[in-house]
């Protein structure tokens, strides 16, 4: 018998990168910025709205009369989520930390199917769609060069470490 990794959300460093990585704390340390449940403050302004993991349906797609099932085959439930609203964009936020090579290597590769898959899926509420990957250092290395210049020609981006605030609108 083959027996797998605990992987994903399993894994103790991967949570630990997660929350290091988190978008809501990320936001919450610029100045004149606070979330309240999930919506982003600057000043007293409504500015965004956060929408990780199911709350992107429970929160968006579904109080706007979208059935996922409808539009797209499978849920997709990204790590992070922020819907700028004054940019009408929606910046999908997806964490990726490796220790070793394995599965996640791949993952990288799926940039293309997932920001069209994203596209499509927002397209009836006429919402831009950003992909992001947030990256550990392993991911620094030079065997990774190609997987990362893929994801750039998909026109996707991704950065090591933090949650790039600036790229979403933020902190302006």
């Amino acid at each position: 018998m083959i027996k797998g990794g605990v992987g994903g959300a399993n894994t103790t460093t991967g949570l630990v990168f997660e929350q290091k990585t988190s978008l809501e704390s990320a936001i919450t340390k610029i100045d004149g910025y606070r979330v309240v449940g999930s919506t982003v403050y600057k000043e007293n302004t409504v500015v965004g709205t956060l929408l990780s993991k199911g709350s992107l349906y429970t929160k968006l797609l579904k109080p706007r009369g979208i059935d996922y099932k409808t539009v797209i085959s499978k849920k997709l439930l990204p790590d992070d989520a922020y819907l700028n609203h004054t940019s009408n964009t929606l910046y999908i936020i997806e964490k990726k930390y490796q220790q070793g090579a394995g599965s996640v290597d791949e993952k990288l590769q799926t940039a293309d199917f997932k920001i069209k898959q994203y596209r499509k899926l927002l397209a009836p509420l006429n919402i831009e769609v950003e992909f992001i990957y947030v990256l550990n250092d392993w991911y620094l290395q030079e065997c990774y060069s190609d997987v990362l210049q893929y994801i750039t020609d998909v026109g996707c981006s991704y950065y090591f470490g933090k949650i790039p605030v600036e790229v979403l609108g933020l902190g302006e």
